[in-house]
């Protein structure tokens, strides 16, 4: 791909060379042909001379000569060139047809044979654009893509993902039988004639060491694996890649979103002053800026509920906004419970919900990407969103903490994805229903969401699972309660202190008094000195 490219990039140059020898051989035969000044013309012989006609035409001769042996030589180089670069365009049409572009590649189902030569012979172009027999030249240290090695038993990953830990037994299907088949692989292939297997030893998974593998998201797969030898210094290592196919186009269709009705529900206990500020998000993004969508507020018992009513009617009044359903439940607050009398509480048409919390942020894009990755009978929508950091820590050292409109940004400062929770989604009524809604038997905080991620896993339904950038957890300080299980007091214990701020910024908060020792030190000296 590389010498395509280069010679691409020398035929200009090449037709430039052209020109300019043409036009050298214009200007020399110009200068040849032009009369000489009076101060370098030839000493031709007098006129009255008897050798004087003879003298001159044997002159002329002698030029005319010069010129055509000149013009010959010319004639000779432009051949060359032109018959250099018909080689170079046929070099060109070679390596094409040897390396041929992931868009020429079509499966020509009426030439089977040429379809399959012309797609192995770009999968085996992919190892020759990865980094497999030579490295390559990177910008920064961040453009490295980095290896991770394995064990019969373990994986010790750096994308440590949901689990958080950096070494575990890998748990994902795809993940284990991958790994699974690239052993037996290179068993089979140190086994062959091919891999110098021997009788003496027959190569299987128990003699194993270790490997490293990585994956170029555009190319392929590459794995190192190390397996003993016949002595204990010595060892036998194969290197596998496992190439990506070309880009193919699955299907191409217009998706019209204009009449696609979000039904969002908001379980809720007290906490009046947080939802006056849902409300103020609701109101600008949700009614203003979308105009698609109904509120559904699911409130348990009776404490502050005329406050909440309020604000709702203020809000229906200021905009115009009747798209709202108030559900009054005189029992103990459960999350599930919420959402899912919610859910069964509407009558209208198939719409789409979106379970959500009052301290949930959203913006007018998020809606639409609610709608956009939902699908009835198809498709539901888990989106990870940004979670906060606590304000009066991130911005402590500031004089005061800035709108939360400002403090909404996705930075490593700021706050986190939370990948671990699975409360706000979004999917089709009819969809919740036939997969049989919450498991109304949680009480109190955490484990209901859960429980309904993992129905929507064991189903036939895609499952979409992305981050987010229009969706943030607002943060609040978070209560556990006396009266949860001993598996949600655990739960709501991490959630709460992974909160608060990140790793750096809560050891500034930890050796704060080393600091603050420190920098008197160096007051001290300063002022001595």
């Amino acid at each position: 791909k590389m010498l395509r490219r280069g010679f691409i990039l020398f035929l200009p140059r090449l037709a430039g060379l052209l020109v300019v020898a043409c036009c050298s051989v214009s200007i020399v035969y110009m200068l040849a042909c032009t009369p000489k000044g009076d101060n370098q013309q030839l000493a031709l012989p007098r006129v009255h001379s008897p050798t004087a006609k003879e003298g001159y035409e044997a002159i002329l001769q002698e030029q005319e000569e010069q010129h055509r042996n000149y013009i010959i030589s010319l004639k000779k180089q432009i051949a060359q060139l032109k018959a250099e670069l018909q080689g170079r365009s046929k070099q060109l049409k070679n390596v094409q047809g040897q390396h041929p572009d992931p868009l020429d590649i079509r499966l020509d189902h009426g030439n089977p044979e040429k379809a399959q030569a012309n797609l192995l012979a770009f999968l085996r172009s992919q190892i020759d654009k990865a980094e497999v027999h030579s490295g390559v030249k990177l910008s920064t240290e961040y453009a490295a893509v980095p290896f991770e090695s394995f064990t019969l038993q373990k994986v010790y990953q750096l994308e440590t993902g949901l689990t958080r830990h950096p070494e575990e037994k890998p748990v994902r299907k795809d993940k284990r039988d991958e790994l699974v088949e690239v052993i037996e692989l290179a068993a089979r292939s140190l086994n062959g004639p091919a891999g110098d297997g021997n009788a003496k030893h027959l190569y299987t998974a128990s003699d194993f060491v270790e490997g490293i593998y990585r994956t170029e998201k555009d190319k392929g797969t590459l794995y190192e694996l190390t397996f003993k030898g016949d002595t204990k210094h010595q060892f036998k290592k194969i290197v596998l890649f496992r190439p990506f196919g070309p880009v193919m186009k699955v299907k191409n269709e217009n998706v019209n979103i204009a009449d696609t009705l979000i039904n969002v529900i908001v379980p809720l206990a007290k906490r009046a002053s947080k939802f006056r500020q849902f409300m103020q998000n609701f109101r600008e993004m949700g009614i203003q800026q979308d105009g698609r969508i109904h509120l559904t507020v699911v409130y348990f018992g009776k404490e502050q509920m005329n406050e909440v009513k309020s604000i709702l009617e203020n809000t229906s009044k200021s905009v115009n906004f009747k798209n709202f359903t108030f559900i009054q439940l005189n029992e103990e607050f459960s999350r599930g419970k919420g959402l899912d009398v919610g859910a069964r509480f509407w009558k209208g048409n198939n719409v789409v919900l979106f379970f959500c919390d009052v301290d949930i942020y959203f913006t007018a894009e998020f809606l639409n990407s609610c709608r956009l990755n939902t699908q009835p009978g198809k498709k539901v929508f888990y989106p990870v969103l940004f979670s906060q950091y606590n304000p009066s820590i991130i911005y402590g050292h500031r004089d005061s903490i800035p709108s939360l409109e400002q403090q909404l940004v996705i930075k490593k400062e700021t706050g986190f994805w939370r990948d671990f929770g699975f409360g706000m989604t979004c999917q089709y009524r009819s969809d919740f229903i036939n997969i049989g809604g919450f498991d109304l038997d949680i009480k109190g905080w955490g484990g209901e969401d859960v429980h309904l991620y993992r129905k929507y896993l064991h189903s036939n339904l895609i499952v979409i699972r992305t981050p987010v950038r229009g969706l943030f957890h607002l943060w609040h300080e978070k209560q556990c309660l006396d009266e949860l299980t001993p598996e949600q007091y655990k739960m709501c214990m991490q959630s709460k202190a992974m909160n608060e701020a990140s790793h750096g910024q809560l050891g500034m908060l930890v050796f704060k008094q080393e600091i603050e020792t420190h920098l008197q030190r160096q007051k001290l000296s300063s002022k001595k000195t």
